[in-house]
């Protein structure tokens, strides 16, 4: 974090005034190692590996944490030299390309790859993750002065509230313990009239959902250690992998292969994205693969779901809809809204 990226952050606590109480070391304008105090409730917080951090390492997200650092850079656009996850973010939220003088929220960063997108838009970028994966995007974009990366929980987020004029947060609420709650976090950290934009896995009709074979293997494989079960869908991804290619070539619609490898237990994106090399949709099955099986909350949501949240925040222009296998939905706050959201 840089020094004036304080006035973004406060108390998780009690929602005070934080500052910086010491530092301890610091490199190319950035605080590297210091600490956070609150001026309400003298609360401390740690400044580690220029994140500031306010829960501890070992929580409900370390196989995200797991993941993120052994795959720091796979689905950065940056690294791929293709615009995967640009065309995602300005597709989903349908954003400006020039956001210059905005300030952006985005909640479960991960490793960063949605982060660089945001960042290009020369907003002002709060990345907030509660996993250990800060420190994967920290080293993709912690660099960038427009960027501050922050280890936090969604249900205290340690940033101000009512001072966001964009607030984002993909791939994240399914994973959460209590998806309702997660998402009523959010709706408060926009100033009057912000927006706000969220996505969701889906939950479908019951014989749909029978489909979805992750489901059927979670409540054994969320149970095994992450490098163990890393491990195991490396070789599965392997040996799976002629199968899977063999899918590819006898039906020729893409998406619907997919979803065939994906019954297997394997996500094939060959044919659906636009990778550049074989090793590239390897490297990109096994980190999804991976994904599907480890986290240890997957709570697909129903769109009435997702439309009883946003009125349940108050929040106006509501727009919900399917996407695939998803659900993206926005809305905004109503530019006369000043209190602190609904709980």
């Amino acid at each position: 974090m840089r020094r004036d990226h304080i006035e973004y952050l406060a108390c998780p606590t009690c929602a005070g005034t934080l500052i910086l109480l010491r530092v301890d070391g610091e490199r190319d304008g950035r605080v590297e190692r210091g600490i956070l105090g609150c001026t309400s409730c003298g609360a401390g917080f740690a400044v580690s590996g220029f994140v500031p951090r306010f829960v501890s390492q070992d929580n409900y997200t370390a196989s995200f944490g797991y993941q993120w650092n052994l795959h720091a850079s796979t689905q950065l656009d940056s690294r791929t030299g293709v615009a995967i996850s640009r065309n995602r973010f300005f597709r989903e939220t349908r954003w400006q390309a020039d956001l210059t003088r905005q300030t952006i929220l985005e909640l479960g960063g991960g490793a960063g790859r949605f982060t660089e997108a945001a960042a290009d838009t020369g907003a002002m970028v709060v990345s907030v993750d509660y996993s250990a994966a800060v420190d994967a995007n920290v080293a993709a974009n912690g660099a960038r002065p427009n960027v501050l990366v922050v280890q936090g929980d969604i249900y205290a987020l340690p940033v101000q509230r009512s001072s966001f004029d964009k607030v984002f947060c993909f791939g994240v609420l399914q994973h959460t313990p209590d998806v309702r709650q997660a998402f009523l976090a959010l709706p408060p950290c926009l100033r009057p009239g912000g927006e706000l934009v969220v996505d969701a896995y889906a939950r479908d009709a019951w014989y749909m959902q029978l489909a979805k074979t992750r489901y059927w293997v979670r409540p054994l494989t969320r149970r095994v250690p992450a490098p163990i079960l890393y491990r195991v869908v490396r070789g599965y991804v392997r040996v799976l992998w002629p199968v899977s290619s063999l899918i590819h070539r006898l039906v020729r619609r893409p998406t619907l292969a997919r979803r065939l490898s994906q019954v297997l237990l394997l996500a094939d994106y060959r044919g659906t994205l636009p990778l550049r090399s074989e090793d590239q949709f390897r490297e990109w099955a096994v980190l999804d693969t991976f994904d599907m099986l480890s986290p240890r909350y997957d709570s697909p949501q129903s769109v009435a779901d997702i439309e009883s949240f946003f009125h349940d925040a108050d929040l106006l222009c509501i727009e919900v809809r399917r996407t695939g296998d998803g659900i993206v939905a926005r809305g905004r706050r109503s530019p006369a809204q000043v209190s602190e959201g609904a709980a």
